[in-house]
């Protein structure tokens, strides 16, 4: 993770102190991961005086403001779930036209916070963040539910769903919704598992796999999949392959050296599980070590 200036380095070193707080913030953390794919522009979401410096490039701080806003708009007063989701649906799918499209899933600020509170566009589970941050703000008993392939909002008690779907506007989703929903994507009936809260940084590296897999259908965009494997390697929990993953990319853009050291690390720590696994990736640490010869 070398190379980077003094603004990046300070935004992860934020990133990994975050994810490893008692209480991580799902907001901040996703805010940290957007700020990753660039400025989002200080004409699109503040004045800047001319010759001022913008004191918040990456929007970090007036997403907080906006996402505190929105939460400031829904009607005030004790509700139950459906109410909570109604509400919800009303606000963000209605009046603000929060959604999602399949077009959405070809962009890679759908999957940054910032972007998607801006465009009020984006992918189920970025939507499904601004409801979770909107609604935990107002008092809602909120949570998101990682369905395979389809992220969704879930409120009140967990073992009588009452769920909505951001991507379509906060469309309400019944138990067989939901049932449906997973068995076209996985083939079988859902696990009564898949319909627990998920905690914010299971959701976090879940964004940064939705990011690596945009990245990897373009080649072209190897410096998105670094960083995003970069910020998954900095969670206190992440698949340990993905410091192999890492390795290859660092090859795939030229830092031979630096790869090839690492594939070796990742070897030794494979040897004892997996042995010729580990020599295969021995023989292509020194693969790259010949691409400087």
């Amino acid at each position: 993770m070398s190379g980077l200036d003094s603004g990046a380095a300070e935004r992860r070193r934020q990133f990994a102190e975050e994810a490893r707080s008692e209480r991580p913030d799902l907001a901040l953390l996703c805010l940290l991961l957007g700020a990753e794919a660039g400025p989002v522009g200080p004409a699109e979401v503040r004045p800047v005086v001319p010759g001022e410096t913008d004191p918040d490039p990456y929007g970090i701080d007036a997403a907080q403001i906006e996402l505190d806003r929105l939460a400031g708009l829904l009607p005030y007063g004790p509700r139950s779930p459906a109410g909570w989701a109604s509400a919800l649906a009303e606000l963000l799918g209605g009046r603000c036209g929060f959604g999602g499209s399949a077009a959405d899933y070809q962009r890679l600020d759908s999957s940054c916070l910032q972007q998607v509170l801006r465009r009020r566009r984006g992918l189920p589970i970025l939507l499904s963040v601004v409801w979770i941050e909107v609604a935990r703000r107002a008092g809602a008993p909120v949570y998101g539910v990682a369905l395979p392939g389809h992220f969704v909002v879930g409120f009140g008690d967990p073992d009588h769903l009452v769920l909505a779907d951001p991507f379509a506007g906060g469309a309400p989703l019944t138990g067989a919704d939901a049932e449906l929903l997973v068995t076209s994507k996985t083939g079988a009936p859902p696990d009564p598992s898949m319909t627990r809260p998920a905690r914010p940084l299971e959701i976090v590296l879940r964004v940064l796999n939705n990011i690596r897999a945009w990245a990897a259908t373009r080649p072209e965009r190897t410096d998105v999949a670094l960083w995003a494997v970069e910020l998954s390697l900095l969670l206190p929990s992440h698949p340990a392959r993905l410091r192999y993953e890492h390795a290859e990319l660092l090859v795939q853009r030229g830092e031979f050296l630096r790869g090839a050291a690492e594939m070796e690390e990742y070897a030794d720590v494979m040897a004892g599980i997996e042995p010729t696994a580990a020599e295969n990736i021995r023989r292509k640490a020194r693969a790259a070590r010949a691409l400087l010869n």
